[in-house]
């Protein structure tokens, strides 16, 4: 029967039902326009995510060279291009900088090799080393053609507060922008007693899982079995950090392997790398012992250090 015949009763009822399935066509449209663009950007991030690691493996070999904003110009990086050209050689997956060292990094031939892009700063200077404030965004590191971000959180410093906020802001950006996330976590301030603590590596590594980071870079905790508890209560890839300088090249090596086997994804090593007396060979074979699990005396061999 058509509307025309109805009653003004039914007619109306017969619009509103018109008008209430234009309305969830319109609804429908616009869900998967929502669905189409999560997608769109959950595709780039999967893009830019597999640039910073090994696709076969899942795992990573990252060199961070930001220490010249809290350090200054430390032996190995007077000169970043040189610096940057040693661990490419090596074969490392990503670096990580600040976005004026971009530029300067830049190599324009060789090897392409995956770029972070490090939003967070302080310097040793400053009155509290440990309150890290933005310096960056991650709409810039995208003009500067980054396939990641990376940001630096002190958990226990006495603005934590503001750090943890700052974390949720990039974090929000970084899901708009289809851009991965790494949290650099450590336990440092006046109640952290222990930074290497398991308790206090675990609530780091939890903290990134929790507020939304695709990976997490955290301290070693020593052996196998308590580092283990850092990778069971965390749902993302997790990180070590290489540290102080290190003794030896076998303390490095032990240490990596170490944990690898409790379920680490890889390292993001920065003064123990670029510090070396042979930073590329150091690379061939960290990234051996990470992705092909290489033992500690081949990783050696590679580098050049078994006696």
């Amino acid at each position: 029967m058509r509307q025309f015949y109805l009653c003004p009763k039914k007619r109306r009822g017969a619009r509103i039902s018109k008008i209430y399935i234009e309305l969830l066509q319109i609804l429908y449209i616009i869900g998967n326009k929502e669905l189409l663009l999560w997608r769109f950007f959950m595709i780039g991030k999967q893009i830019r995510l597999e640039r910073l690691i090994n696709r076969d493996t899942g795992t990573t070999v990252i060199v961070p060279m930001d220490h010249g904003v809290t350090m200054g110009p430390i032996n190995g990086l007077v000169n970043i291009k040189n610096s940057i050209q040693k661990v490419v050689d090596g074969g490392v997956n990503a670096v990580l900088l600040h976005k004026g060292s971009v530029d300067a990094g830049h190599r324009r031939s060789g090897k392409d090799v995956g770029l972070f892009l490090h939003l967070s700063a302080s310097t040793m200077l400053s009155p509290d080393p440990n309150q890290k404030v933005l310096v960056c965004s991650v709409e810039e590191a995208i003009k500067l053609g980054a396939d990641g971000i990376s940001i630096h959180i002190n958990i226990g410093a006495e603005n934590d507060g503001q750090m943890l906020k700052d974390f949720g802001k990039i974090g929000k950006d970084c899901s708009e922008w289809g851009m991965p996330l790494l949290a650099m976590m450590y336990t440092r301030g006046e109640k952290i007693e222990n930074e290497y603590d398991v308790e206090a590596v675990k609530l780091a590594a939890r903290v990134a899982s929790e507020l939304g980071a695709d990976m997490v870079k955290v301290n070693f905790t020593g052996d196998v079995e308590s580092f283990r508890k850092v990778t069971e209560g965390c749902s993302i890839p997790i990180l070590i950090a290489g540290g102080e300088k290190a003794k030896s090249t076998r303390d490095i090596l032990n240490n990596i392997k170490m944990a690898m086997d409790a379920g680490a994804k890889g390292v993001s090593i920065g003064r123990n790398v670029f510090q070396h007396v042979n930073p590329t060979n150091f690379c061939k074979g960290v990234s051996a012992l990470v992705h092909n699990k290489y033992s500690i005396e081949q990783a050696l061999q590679i580098i050049g250090e078994v006696v």
